[in-house]
């Protein structure tokens, strides 16, 4: 039986080392197993949240921090380029690789350019901002949707413009620097053969260390996993 833990890892590894997702094949081969093993381990995990697949087929599509899609976050070192889901994702991104990077993306997936580099582990523009207009309890109703909108921006009126125009409801404001902090110990376990995801508990824990309060943070007293 492939575990939700051995699958995660295969796919992780495979996206920072190839830049690709493992195609059922890979698997089939890595865990010689046949391909309805596969698809259902690849389902089970999916209900983990620990990935996120195609609609109609068993393709990786998401696996955080990694997009397999085309995304408003390019992440580039000297080893290959990723795309990230959203800000928190990316700087999740250049947590896992541990070496430096430039991430590519733009004030509020829709203004001028910009990039973020990050050089010996300290993140060198400590000037930005990131928004997260969707509450954490609410993330995985539509996770895709709730990585698009956490994005950069360079102050609060750029964010209240941003909100306004597209009828997106204003959330928490953070700056960039505490969440690239933060991703490093959330992500920190994603590379571990024997990752799970956070408890309740552990997730409430990590934002409370890390000043995420209010709203948008609160997680409410369910069991599952974050």
């Amino acid at each position: 039986m492939i575990t939700n833990a051995q699958l995660h890892y295969s796919i992780i590894r495979t996206i920072i080392d190839n830049g690709h997702a493992p195609t059922t094949q890979d698997l089939m081969l890595e865990f010689d197993a046949n391909e309805h093993e596969v698809v259902e381990a690849l389902y089970a995990l999916e209900r983990y949240h620990g990935v996120v697949l195609h609609p109609n087929e068993p393709k990786v599509w998401v696996i955080h921090p990694f997009s397999l899609a085309p995304t408003n976050f390019y992440v580039v070192s000297k080893a290959g380029s990723w795309w990230g889901n959203c800000a928190w994702c990316s700087l999740g991104v250049a947590a896992l690789l541990n070496e430096d990077v430039t991430i590519k993306t733009s004030i509020g997936a829709e203004g001028k350019p910009l990039e973020v580099t990050i050089i010996n582990g300290e993140i060198q523009e400590k000037d930005y901002y990131v928004h997260f207009p969707i509450p954490m309890k609410h993330a995985w109703n539509n996770v895709m949707y709730t990585c698009s909108t956490m994005l950069v921006f360079e102050n609060e009126t750029q964010i209240d413009r941003w909100c306004q125009r597209h009828s997106i409801p204003k959330g928490d404001i953070q700056p960039i620097e505490n969440i690239w902090n933060f991703s490093k110990v959330w992500y920190g376990n994603h590379l571990d053969p024997n990752w799970t995801k956070w408890t309740m508990d552990e997730a409430k824990a990590m934002f409370k260390a890390y000043h995420l309060t209010g709203e948008i943070w609160a997680l409410g007293d369910s069991k599952e996993r974050f």
